[in-house]
């Protein structure tokens, strides 16, 4: 039974219980569990499903982006979970609950950002839905994208010996809302990172059609919290070293000044970049990856989550990722 308490299951927990309660679908390669659901195609493609949800003062702010670069993350976060497949993303749906002091002109800059940003990784406005609010401005985003029949990649099949990678760089996003939280205007390429995002759609395509990733998430609760979910559905443990965070030009000047900051490269969430593992512990150095992506770790036999710091002692974060209800 759910908790009768107000608030006692956190986010996942939630997410678990509702999977136990859900039918499987033999209709589905994948259902709940993953980043989207997988439904086979009779063209030897499979139809990748994702939704998500964006509530005004949970997830933005309006006072701190324009109406069209919010449109942009709107369709860019969405597009993350298409990559984390290592598919294509094709259709978008969107429905917006709008308060009535939004005027037409915002929402129409809104509406124009997310067609930008859907039309720039080869996808569509499909259709969706408007309503009134009488609270927040609330967005409902559903994604479908396809992948060919047996390529997509899941969260279960990272492996002992396997190497951990990520792409890009870690924590510029929660950098910037540090400094938004505060009243300040972050550093323009921080900013860029946090307001506009860019999902690894390329590199998800290429991870998948050379099958040379196991596992694969898309960062958006934090690299602890995402790689845990890897290593959860995985049944194994991992072993990260510190030193081998890629860190930006920027992110690296803020770390000089506090070290403490490190805990955002781990935990603060939303840099939509690729944490995934594979049996290659060279990829990082091969065309089509290198400079992208950076090997961070090794996947473990013993359960759990290491981090070693910089002097070879085990790290301890303090932070934990997001959690809605947390």
């Amino acid at each position: 039974m759910m908790s009768q308490g107000h608030n006692k299951m956190g986010e996942f927990a939630l997410i678990r219980w509702i999977q136990q309660q859900a039918k499987k679908g033999d209709h589905l390669t994948q259902g709940i569990g993953d980043d989207c659901s997988v439904q086979p195609q009779q063209d030897g493609q499979e139809l990748l499903t994702s939704t998500d949800l964006l509530i005004e003062d949970v997830h933005f702010k309006r006072a701190w982006s324009s109406m069209h670069d919010l449109g942009r993350k709107a369709a860019a976060v969405n597009i993350s979970d298409i990559a984390a497949m290592g598919g294509i993303p094709q259709s978008l749906f969107l429905s917006l609950g709008r308060p009535d002091q939004i005027p037409d002109a915002e929402i129409q800059e809104f509406v124009s950002g997310f067609i930008a940003e859907a039309e720039f990784y080869g996808a569509v406005l499909a259709g969706g839905d408007s309503c009134r609010s009488t609270g927040p401005l609330v967005i409902a985003v559903t994604v479908q994208g396809t992948i060919a029949a047996g390529e997509a990649v899941y969260r279960h099949g990272a492996s002992y010996g396997d190497a951990v990678y990520v792409s890009g760089c870690l924590g510029d996003s929660a950098l910037a809302l540090q400094a938004l939280l505060r009243g300040e205007q972050p550093d323009p390429y921080l900013a860029g990172r946090f307001h506009t995002p860019s999902p690894r759609v390329d590199l998800g395509v290429n991870l998948a059609r050379s099958g040379w990733a196991t596992a694969m998430l898309d960062i958006s609760d934090g690299l602890i919290a995402d790689l845990g979910h890897i290593l959860e559905a995985s049944g194994v443990g991992a072993e990260i070293e510190l030193a081998r965070l890629p860190l930006s030009g920027p992110f690296s000047q803020a770390l000089l000044q506090d070290t403490e900051l490190i805990e955002l490269a781990l935990a603060g969430g939303e840099d939509y970049e690729l944490v995934f593992t594979s049996p290659l512990n060279d990829l990082d150095t091969r065309p089509g990856f290198s400079p992208f992506v950076t090997r961070i770790g090794v996947i473990r036999q013993e359960p759990g989550l290491s981090l070693r710091a910089v002097d070879g002692s085990f790290y301890e974060c303090r932070r934990k990722g997001y959690d809605h209800f947390g």
